[in-house]
């Protein structure tokens, strides 16, 4: 993507999705259209609803739970599972916040207007975020 003459990108993170989600909202609110909130993983991964949703009673692997990870339910892929549970942020017996990009997992993206960066800037601010 290139930014138009006038325009300015904005990359926030955020250490929970609440706050990322309420930034963000804010942001929409304030006049901004492009906005975007994505988790950062070194596993490059996505949560997949479907299979790995404890409330429904669908969480099949660990790894699901705790990567957020697409695609590892328990009938496939058996040997990325058993690499990604290796990892010490599945057991819980890793350092505090390991794997968790800079204690803040959750991106805020945004494309403004020169105009408005320091009122957005304000509102990451004001909802925890750092830029």
């Amino acid at each position: 993507m290139q930014l138009k003459t006038g325009e300015r990108a904005l990359l926030a993170y955020f250490p929970t999705s609440n706050d990322a989600q309420k930034a963000a909202a804010e942001l929409k609110k304030a006049g901004i259209e492009e906005v975007q909130v994505d988790r950062i993983s070194r596993f490059g991964v996505n949560n997949d609803a479907e299979i790995n949703n404890p409330i429904a009673g669908r969480a099949e692997t660990i790894t699901g739970l705790a990567l957020y990870s697409t695609g590892t339910d328990s009938l496939i892929n058996d040997d990325t599972r058993v690499l990604k549970a290796a990892d010490p942020s599945v057991s819980g017996y890793g350092n505090h916040d390991y794997g968790v990009a800079g204690g803040a997992p959750f991106m805020v993206s945004a494309v403004t207007s020169d105009d408005l960066f320091n009122s957005a800037e304000a509102i990451i601010k004001k909802c925890g975020g750092k830029m």
